[in-house]
Order: structure tokens, then C-alpha cells, then sequence
């Protein structure tokens, strides 16, 4: 029987934080558990890249797409997300000089990274894709138990409500960053970001010819010497020092045939980023 509480003016459902601030730490820190729920495990979480990968067209795609293909033959459960690609830096530039807000930026990237989903769908549909609506996790289990390919979309996390940025009005949750927040919520372990270079290197070897790759490294050794020049959203990293369930990032170049696979299979491939030691 539900026990109600009276005598303030208003009725209460007896609980922990029926008279309590949801902004005191105090009552935040009483919340943590150590056995939260996983929703997806098992599931693995692939990024391909859209201004890395899509925005080179057949040449770069069509590979990427058979190695999905083969990786799924060989049972890896997996959902696909997309990036947009150049076509979300022209949408920025505009809106930026029209002088949007950043909640309608982020709304109008979205669209540009549906594009992505619908190309990339039309090109697997005979293996079993289907795009997911922006925001329907609810939609993930179903399509997975029934072995449906999901195909999600990576930005906006937050639609038209994405916080103000410290600077500038460009969203700072971008592509990389919803795509980590998608596999936190569901509980997945593991992202594999699809790129077109080797890794995450400590300076960008598109810019500098001495850039090393850093093949392997936790995630406390990188935010202690964080390059400035990063393959990822710097948001991803800040925000996963504080996330409960993605124990190890991925970042491989897809351009070079097999590691998809490879990576896939739970080959350590390109830079491995570990939560912890």
C-alpha cells in the first residue's frame, strides 16, 4: 500500500527525495550505485566518420560497407551511427552568419547526418538496416532481437535545447560526443570511431609531419596531457571521466581494408583508449 505523507499544504509519496533538492550533493551522491543497469552490454557501437569516410563517396564507402557486412555475417552485435560530414560545416558557417542560436544549429546538423542514415541504409538494406528516428532508443532492443542492422544518427543529443557554448554559438556536443552519450545510456562497452587516419596522435598529422600515434592509453594518462588538436570532441573525453559503463574506445582507419573487421572481432586495432588501467 502506498504510504503518503501530509502537513506542509501538499501530498507525498514517502521516498528519499520527496522533500529534497535535486541540486544538493549531498542528496546527488546518496543516488550512486554500483549496480546500475546495462541495457546492451554486448552491444558494440560503431561510428563511421561522415567528413572521413562518407565524404570521400564510393571509394571509401563501399569497403567500409562490405566489412559491415562480413562482421555482421559473423554475428557481432552491433548498431551503426553516422556522422554528417562537410555538409554539417556548411550548415554551421550559415547559421553562424545568420546568427542562429545554438539550439537551432544543433537541430539543423541533425538533418544534415540523416542524410547519411537514409545513403548508408539504401546501401545495406539487403543485409538487414533500418535507420532509427533521432532520438528512439526504445526502438533499439526490438530491432535488434529480430536482426534488424540499426543505423543511428549522432547529433543533436540535445535537439533544441543544446546549452550555450563558453564560446562562440557552435554546438560543443558534436558528432563524436552524441554518439558516446548513445552507447553510455544503453550500457554499451564499446566504440569503435571510424576515421581516416591510424588513431589519435598528439598533434594532427595532417598538419605535422612529426605526429606520433599513440597506439594505446587510459583515459587519466590522456586527460593529463590532452592534445590540443584531438581526432574526437574534446566533450567526450571531459564528459567520460565521469560515465559508468563505456570501458574502451576505438579509433581506426577505415580506409585501410580489414580493420573494421578486425575491430569488430575485439582485435585492439589503430588507439585503444581504456576507462581505466
Amino acid at each position: 500500500m502506498t504510504d503518503f505523507l501530509t502537513g506542509d499544504g501538499r501530498t507525498h509519496i514517502r521516498s528519499s527525495l520527496m522533500r529534497e533538492s535535486l541540486q544538493d550533493r549531498a542528496v546527488l551522491g546518496s543516488t550512486h550505485s554500483d549496480a546500475e543497469l546495462q541495457i546492451m552490454p554486448n552491444v558494440v557501437l560503431i561510428s563511421i566518420g561522415g567528413q572521413s569516410i562518407f565524404d570521400r563517396g564510393r571509394a571509401a564507402i563501399f569497403p567500409v560497407v562490405q566489412e559491415l557486412v562480413q562482421a555482421r555475417k559473423a554475428g557481432v552485435p552491433m548498431v551503426i551511427g553516422v556522422g554528417g560530414g562537410t555538409r554539417v560545416r556548411h550548415t554551421m558557417s550559415i547559421a553562424a552568419d545568420l546568427r542562429l542560436p545554438a539550439g537551432g544549429i544543433a537541430q539543423l546538423i541533425g538533418a544534415m547526418e540523416e542524410c547519411n542514415a537514409v545513403f548508408l541504409n539504401a546501401l545495406m538494406a539487403d543485409h538487414g538496416s533500418i535507420p532509427m528516428q533521432r532520438d528512439h532508443f526504445w526502438d533499439l532492443p526490438l530491432y535488434l532481437n529480430v536482426g534488424l542492422l540499426p543505423i543511428v544518427i549522432s547529433v543533436p543529443p540535445y535537439h533544441f535545447w543544446e546549452p550555450p557554448p563558453d564560446e562562440g554559438v557552435l554546438p560543443e556536443h558534436g558528432s563524436d560526443f552524441g554518439l558516446f552519450v548513445h552507447a553510455e545510456v544503453l550500457g554499451m562497452e564499446r566504440i569503435i570511431f571510424v576515421k581516416d587516419e591510424d588513431g589519435l596522435y598528439d598533434k594532427d598529422p595532417k598538419k605535422h609531419a612529426d605526429a606520433k600515434l599513440i597506439e594505446r592509453i587510459t583515459l587519466p594518462e590522456l586527460m593529463a596531457d590532452l592534445p590540443s588538436e584531438l581526432i574526437l570532441d574534446r566533450k567526450l573525453f571531459e564528459t567520460w571521466q565521469a560515465a559508468r559503463h563505456v570501458k574502451k574506445i576505438l579509433i581506426i582507419n577505415g580506409l585501410k581494408p580489414g580493420n573494421i573487421v578486425r575491430a569488430l572481432a575485439g582485435e585492439d586495432v589503430g588507439t585503444v583508449i581504456t576507462k581505466e588501467a
